[in-house]
């Protein structure tokens, strides 16, 4: 079967579940700062929903506001039609699994997952049966005796994971759960968690500042910036197709070609002038484009392509002035005629430092992030 072009956008999703939690006119904030204003977010029944963005977005905010623990000073959450803005947090039935975990250090495995049990007075029989249950679903029946300190970093989010779940929670919600792990470990625990949210059909809101983690585990993804959402969709369109400068730079690495159209297809960045292979825009217009490294091939002066090939597209000349391997690639850096840098990352071995080289990519590989200034007035 024929893979999808990486690059090219992926089609819009079919109509999907229906709406679990609804967001409406949605701000919060701190000391009279308003660190969140989100007019509109629904998240659907069962989906795995990633909220992504750097430090001070607002993500965690987010996912207080969600929980309960956060009031907004304006709009409205709603939990399957059900208003939940003014209900106290343990009366929103909503799970919530913590960046450090926050297990009891005198409590057994046991003890720790029936804990908010015991708060909503579950009788004891029922108590018992729950925490089997959702010991058995996150791997540790034999665990249960044991105490956090006996326990693997892994093992300890599996048990606040199992936590969240005994109670049976509407909506998961996991405040970056996954980064007190080293890598390899958070690399399981994704899969991990992402088997066990498909196996349950729970719905689960995953606050997250690792932009792989979103991608590998999202159905879809809200990316916010400065407190408001700037993108919204499946992490594969969020990727090929950014809504915004910011979302294609903060996800995924990315080439911004920012400069004025010279008219044929020809951008010019300060002295630099490139070929973009984009029919426009007309000359003397600004435009912003955004290519991404892995959608650039190097050719040196001997290993040119055939004419035919090297007229299409958009190409650029220069000398190579950087060049890493990063285990699964190449990562360059040309310094093209005039001053600006252009990032690769091939498979195949760049030329020694120092070559001069031609960066090609297809025109289908160019994001075009150009603002119409009608679009900006608006």
């Amino acid at each position: 079967m024929t893979s999808p072009d990486p690059l090219r956008p992926a089609p819009a999703p079919a109509a999907g579940p229906a709406a679990h939690v609804v967001i409406e006119e949605l701000a919060a904030g701190y000391e009279g700062t308003r660190v969140l204003d989100v007019p509109e977010l629904t998240i659907r029944r069962g989906e795995f929903l990633s909220i992504l963005g750097p430090s001070g977005c607002g993500k965690t905010t987010l996912l207080n506001a969600l929980a309960g623990f956060v009031r907004p000073s304006r709009g409205r959450i709603s939990v399957d039609g059900a208003d939940v803005t003014d209900v106290p947090p343990h009366r929103r039935g909503l799970g919530l699994v913590f960046q450090n975990y926050a297990l009891f250090p005198h409590l057994t495995v046991a003890g720790n997952v029936a804990y908010g049990l015991k708060v909503r007075r579950v009788e004891r029989a029922e108590r018992r049966e729950r925490v089997a249950e959702a010991l058995r679903l996150v791997g540790l029946e034999g665990y249960a005796d044991r105490r956090p300190r006996q326990l693997s970093g892994g093992q300890q989010q599996r048990v606040a994971v199992a936590r969240a779940l005994a109670t049976r929670p509407a909506v998961l919600l996991l405040d970056e759960p996954l980064s007190n792990l080293d890598a390899k470990l958070r690399r399981e625990m994704r899969v991990e968690l992402r088997e066990l949210q498909q196996r349950l059909g729970i719905t689960m809101v995953f606050v997250t500042h690792d932009q792989e983690e979103a991608l590998s585990l999202s159905d879809r993804i809200a990316v916010l910036n400065g407190g408001r959402v700037e993108q919204l969709d499946t992490p594969e369109r969020v990727y090929r197709a950014p809504a915004s400068r910011f979302v294609a730079e903060f996800v995924g690495a990315a080439n911004i070609l920012d400069g004025v159209a010279d008219g044929g297809g020809v951008l010019r960045i300060g002295d630099t002038v490139l070929r973009t292979g984009l029919p426009g825009p007309e000359r003397g217009r600004p435009a912003v484009l955004a290519l991404r490294p892995e959608r650039v091939r190097l050719h040196t002066a001997a290993a040119e392509p055939a004419s035919a090939d090297a007229g299409s597209g958009g190409a650029a000349s220069g000398v190579l002035g950087y060049r890493a391997f990063v285990g699964d690639a190449w990562h360059s850096e040309v310094h093209l005629a005039g001053g600006a840098t252009l990032s690769a990352r091939t498979h195949a071995e760049p030329p020694p430092l120092g070559s001069e080289v031609t960066a090609r990519w297809s025109a289908e590989d160019v994001i075009d992030l150009t603002t119409a200034p009608a679009e900006e007035a608006r």
